[in-house]
């Protein structure tokens, strides 16, 4: 009988997995669930769920170091975990129909101007592009849908029974729940998904590894204010330890040019991040940034950061505020960033206590660094990365201890980033080819 691989999740690890069993002849029947929409009717505000998940989407910076967006050589080694990005950012130019315009950024020297304030974490980052983003999507989606990937869009997995083989699903309005066998399930769900992972760990009472907090706020200036240090890092990854108090900050994804704010909806609640476009057409001269804080040592970090995103929301808004009181900018497609407006920044003390100084006086030290700053900026609140506990893996293939035809990748696997989360599906894929052999 032909081995059936169910992946759910239509983000980078499950597309870069199904593409890895594409191009080696497996012979099981491919099939991917998501709860968004193919690549043609996705629209490019519906960021969160749907063909090459949020990241693929929305973002395009492939960086390109193992010390960032997880822990991928923990599992198969630097070397390994090197070649498996490799095959992630082939793919990339691989479906881009510009495949020369995908450029590697990689610093090397440390400016002495931040070193007083801030440490700055180099490494190489290839940009494909947001613009070329949603044109890869469909490429890539044509070529799995050519060689027999069967897609089920616009789809929620309602359950999954590790024992006995099977997920259950719900399509649209429909009243009466589905289910398919699978032989190899891929678990790859994005944000959208890991209260769902979270839920399973606890019904089959997986063995988890607790993660740390992971929350901010969205920064946004005029581009100028940094342009000396985008001159030596475009993506500049600036950050401070308190190993003291359990607390380090960084800033995340950065965005300049034509650099847009994008609202996320997340368990019925708003966050914000960031994406840039290519077209010259929507430059803004702004430039974005996340001042992500990672809190150690807080009593269910899951449940504190859910908590502490509720109270930043007004009116199922996220909120704004500006020391210079400068609006709220515009998202690529020409409305404004949903946000309410606030006159100062204590709903973030309400919301994670003294944790927001650290916000504060991150930005008080930017603007020593970077003297024409002042009060130029504005800041969307929260940003959160949601890290439910990971549960535990065979290093080998990123299998459940527990049940070792499950494999945990992306989001589920405290990946944070396309390029890590593509290198976890296309390891296991790599895995599943080695077992039919």
């Amino acid at each position: 009988m032909q081995e059936r691989t169910v992946i759910v999740g239509a983000g980078v690890a499950g597309i870069n997995a199904a593409t890895k069993l594409i191009d080696n002849n497996y012979q099981g029947k491919i099939t991917i669930v998501d709860m968004g929409k193919d690549p043609y009717n996705r629209l490019p505000e519906e960021v969160m769920t749907g063909m090459l998940g949020a990241g693929g989407w929305s973002d395009g910076k492939l960086t390109y170091h193992t010390s960032i967006g997880g822990q991928l050589s923990k599992y198969c080694g630097e070397e390994k975990a090197m070649e498996l990005f490799d095959q992630v950012i082939t793919n990339f130019k691989r479906f881009h129909p510009n495949p020369s315009e995908v450029q590697c950024s990689d610093p090397q020297a440390e400016p002495d101007f931040i070193k007083p304030y801030f440490g700055l974490r180099l490494f190489p980052v290839w940009h494909v592009g947001t613009d070329y983003l949603h044109e890869i999507g469909k490429n890539w989606y044509n070529y799995l849908k050519s060689n027999g990937v069967e897609f089920i869009w616009e789809t929620k997995i309602e359950d999954i029974n590790f024992k006995e083989n099977y997920i259950f699903w719900r399509t649209g309005s429909a009243k009466v729940s589905r289910r398919r066998y699978y032989d190899k399930l891929i678990f790859g769900v994005g944000k959208s998904g890991i209260d769902f992972g979270k839920k399973l760990a606890e019904k089959y009472e997986l063995p988890t590894e607790p993660k740390s907090v992971q929350i901010g706020v969205r920064f946004e200036a005029p581009q100028h204010h940094f342009q000396k240090l985008i001159d030596v890092s475009y993506d500049f990854k600036l950050y401070q330890k308190f190993e003291d108090k359990g607390v380090s900050l960084r800033s995340f994804c950065t965005n300049n040019n034509a650099a847009y704010v994008a609202a996320e909806h997340t368990y019925g609640d708003v966050s914000y991040n960031g994406h840039a476009k290519k077209d010259e057409a929507y430059r803004n001269d702004m430039t974005n940034f996340g001042i992500l804080m990672e809190i150690k040592g807080i009593d269910k970090p899951f449940d504190w950061s859910r908590e502490a995103v509720k109270k930043l929301q007004i009116n199922e808004k996220g909120t704004y505020f500006s020391p210079s009181k400068r609006i709220p900018s515009k998202t690529s497609e020409g409305d404004y960033v949903k946000c309410v407006v606030v006159d100062s920044m204590d709903l973030l003390y309400d919301a994670i206590g003294e944790h927001a100084l650290h916000i504060e006086n991150f930005i008080e030290d930017m603007k020593e660094v970077f003297p024409t700053l002042g009060n130029d900026w504005g800041i969307y609140m929260p940003e959160v990365k949601y890290l439910s506990p990971e549960p535990l893996v065979k290093y080998d293939d990123l299998s459940l201890t527990r049940f070792p035809n499950v494999y945990f990748v992306g989001d589920a696997l405290s990946a944070r980033g396309i390029t890590v989360s593509g290198a976890q599906g296309t390891y296991v894929a790599e895995s599943i080819l080695k077992d039919g052999k």
